[in-house]
Formats: C-alpha cells, sequence, structure tokens
C-alpha cells in the first residue's frame, strides 16, 4: 500500500467514526500529500473571492463559493458550478476531490454536496487555510494549510 492509500484510509477511517456520509477528513498535509500523489486527485477552493484576494490561495485549486461576501450568503448555485468546473478539468467521478475552507466548516457542506453528486471520494480538508483562531478569536496561524507551510500565493 502506498503513502497516499494509508493516507486516504486513514481519512476513511476518521469518516467511519463520525458516521461522515462522505469519503474522510484530511489534514493539510496529508492533503497535500494526496494531491502529489494522485495525478487525478482536485483540491476545490470554497472559500469567497475576497478570502482569496485578502488571506492567500492554493496554486491549481480549482474555486467555488460556497456563499458570497459580504454577508455570507449562500451560493444557490454551488452544486452547478462545482461539476461544471470538475467536468472541465476532466476530474473523474472516481478521483480523489478536496475541499478547502478557511476553517473547514464549508468544506464540510461541499463534500456533502459532492457526495450527493455521485462523487465518490469526496474529502474535507480539516483546519482548513487559516486554521482555528485563539482565546482571543484571532487568526494566528495555530494549525490548518499556511500554518503547515504548504504552498500558497497573494
Amino acid at each position: 500500500m502506498s503513502d497516499s492509500q494509508e493516507i486516504l484510509a486513514l481519512a476513511e477511517r476518521r469518516a467511519i467514526e463520525k458516521r461522515l456520509p462522505y469519503a474522510g477528513e484530511l489534514t493539510p498535509q496529508e492533503a497535500y500529500e494526496v494531491l502529489q500523489a494522485n495525478v487525478g486527485a482536485q483540491l476545490v477552493d470554497v472559500r469567497t473571492k475576497a478570502e482569496l484576494e485578502l488571506v492567500g490561495r492554493v496554486p491549481a485549486a480549482l474555486h467555488v463559493e460556497w456563499a458570497f461576501y459580504p454577508g455570507m450568503v449562500a451560493n444557490p448555485d454551488f452544486a452547478a458550478q462545482l461539476e461544471a468546473q470538475l467536468n472541465q478539468k476532466n476530474v473523474d467521478k472516481n478521483s480523489p476531490i478536496l475541499f478547502l475552507c478557511r476553517t473547514g466548516g464549508r468544506s464540510h457542506n461541499a463534500a456533502l454536496v459532492a457526495e450527493s453528486l455521485g462523487y465518490q471520494h469526496a474529502y474535507n480538508v480539516l483546519e482548513g487555510f487559516e486554521g482555528a483562531s485563539n482565546e482571543q478569536k484571532q487568526r494566528t496561524l495555530i494549525n490548518g494549510w499556511k500554518h503547515a507551510g504548504l504552498p500558497w500565493t497573494n
């Protein structure tokens, strides 16, 4: 079993433990390793355009907003936009699709939608791009994609 397969098996065990309907949950480092090892794997960032512009983005990630800034108004066309972008990139419904947001909440919801659309291997990236906030509700890079030192750009 390859490292990537072991990581996905661990992610799937997390899903079973939490009774999640989608394939599993990955830490940012695990997600990065899966993306590096699987040519067909795709990262989908579901943060707002404002978040991408202000905080940074992951190179080669697709972008479909779960909600719109300001007001975090739900994107009523999320499912259709997701499918359109995945189809445009020729992402197979059996390929790993990893969802990323700021802290892991919206990406959980996006993985639920992907699973309902028939994507067999939808994963939530735990901790998100920025990670948890401290006791003062400040983003201090306690965890998350950026804290892990994974690739990102402004």
